[in-house]
């Protein structure tokens, strides 16, 4: 007779995986929290290692470097706004859809992370990226590659190939620019929630069309 009992290791490499994006989690905690309190570029491997109790070498199995860590949330954030945007129905505009997007996918922010950091650590991160010269130029490269991938996708719901027609990559650099300006003038405010870069997002979106006006009198 054939043996139908199931494999005992199933239930191991479960334990396992859960394990280690716990120790993930923590340590990116961790450094999300040193970061916000004394400086990205004072903080170290070391002070991250040493607040979760773990070796430098299980930090760089989960992490390259510190560069890493840092936007590793906002990794989520993104992912989060694409898939927003995929969601959107076919009949939306591009700009409208974009626009639509960016608000559902702040609307439900702690759907994405909220199992990973609290929101409100996010936003300080955010503001953090914002005003770090070294992490906003790599925020600003980010956000270059992140136009690409979004004017791909723009492309293909409008039945459009990308390097025949400039209208995706045109759409997606006006409706980046905005997000960027949005992004400076809330990192320079004093209400950090969501609910403010969330109006101001709104707000400013609103203002393409205007700003496209022929005349601004």
């Amino acid at each position: 007779m054939t043996d139908q009992r199931p494999a005992p290791a199933a239930p191991a490499a479960g334990l396992r995986e859960r394990k280690k994006r716990r120790t993930r989690d923590a340590l990116l905690r961790a450094a999300l929290l040193l970061f916000v309190s004394q400086g990205y570029e004072k903080t170290t491997v070391d002070e991250i290692t040493d607040a979760v109790d773990v070796s430098q070498r299980t930090f760089f199995r989960y992490f390259a470097n510190k560069e890493e860590v840092a936007f590793a949330v906002q990794d989520l954030a993104e992912s989060h706004f694409v898939a927003a945007l995929r969601a959107r129905p076919d009949a939306e505009g591009p700009l409208e859809a974009m626009r639509n997007a960016v608000l559902a996918s702040w609307d439900t922010i702690g759907e994405a992370i909220a199992e990973v950091v609290p929101v409100d650590l996010y936003m300080r991160t955010y503001r953090l990226i914002e005003s770090t010269p070294a992490l906003l130029a790599v925020h600003l490269r980010r956000s270059t590659e992140l136009e690409e991938r979004i004017s791909l996708l723009i492309a293909a719901r409008e039945g459009l190939d990308v390097d025949a027609d400039p209208r995706p990559r045109v759409a997606v650099a006006a409706f980046s620019g905005v997000m960027r300006v949005t992004g400076r003038l809330w990192g320079q405010g004093e209400d950090a929630s969501v609910a403010a870069i969330r109006r101001m997002t709104e707000a400013y979106l609103d203002q393409i069309g205007p700003a496209l006006a022929s005349d601004w009198r």
